[in-house]
């Protein structure tokens, strides 16, 4: 399997059989101006909630790739008034896809449309696949909740927002790796805005003293989970 960053909590996985794009948030992003927006490809587009860092590409994306967009309903509702058709809408819960199974868990955060609408819950969500099981937290912060995923999965990654403020930083961050037993954390959600500006240095650091693994890809840059 293979991860791409395009930058904040956008990203690509590519499983063996399909190509799933997380919380497309490109062109807005200035530290994302090298990303070619209109070269990325997906067959399924997850949301995590309706902020703007999540869906500014999202409508154009669907609509270019007919990718099927898994969303909250709210968010699929919204979508549909953009033209967008190709939608499977859940909560939480899980339902299992051509490529695998996805749960769709509880994030701890808020969730507005960019019409000022309501967004639904926020939410992470854990693929297994390909033999795998991966969680993307989505924009949440520290959550005693977490502590069920570890009973239910084996989880290889986790990816986790780490800039704080809005979310988690990397001493919650390296908490939550705890809570869900996983080893390898891959950070997200960090120096788009000086308000979730890290040091790189200090969060590695942090991981370090409770013995896990922070991964922090470049935007722009492939790295196989292996």
């Amino acid at each position: 399997m293979k991860y791409t960053y395009y930058g904040q909590s956008c990203f690509l996985l590519e499983t063996s059989s399909a190509k799933l794009l997380f919380d497309p948030f490109i062109s807005g992003n200035p530290l994302a101006k090298d990303i070619d927006v209109a070269q990325i490809e997906a067959d399924y587009i997850l949301v995590s909630h309706g902020h703007g860092d999540h869906v500014a590409d999202l409508v154009a994306i669907a609509k270019r790739t007919n990718a099927k967009v898994i969303c909250m309903p709210e968010i699929a509702g919204w979508l549909q008034k953009q033209g967008v058709t190709n939608i499977h809408d859940m909560n939480i819960g899980k339902f299992k896809f051509d490529f695998g199974t996805v749960r769709m868990v509880a994030a701890t955060h808020s969730s507005s449309l960019p019409d000022g609408s309501y967004g639904g819950n926020p939410a992470g969500f854990v693929l297994d696949a390909d033999g795998r099981q991966i969680y993307f937290a989505g924009d949440t912060g520290l959550t005693l909740e977490m502590k069920l995923l570890a009973e239910l999965y084996q989880l290889e990654y986790a990816i986790f927002p780490i800039g704080g403020n809005y979310t988690m930083d990397a001493d919650d961050a390296a908490i939550a790796a705890d809570y869900v037993n996983c080893q390898k954390v891959i950070g997200v959600h960090y120096d788009s805005f000086p308000v979730i500006a890290i040091d790189k240095y200090t969060a590695g650091e942090v991981f370090k003293r409770a013995q896990k693994q922070l991964l922090l890809p470049a935007i722009g840059e492939t790295i196989v989970l292996s």
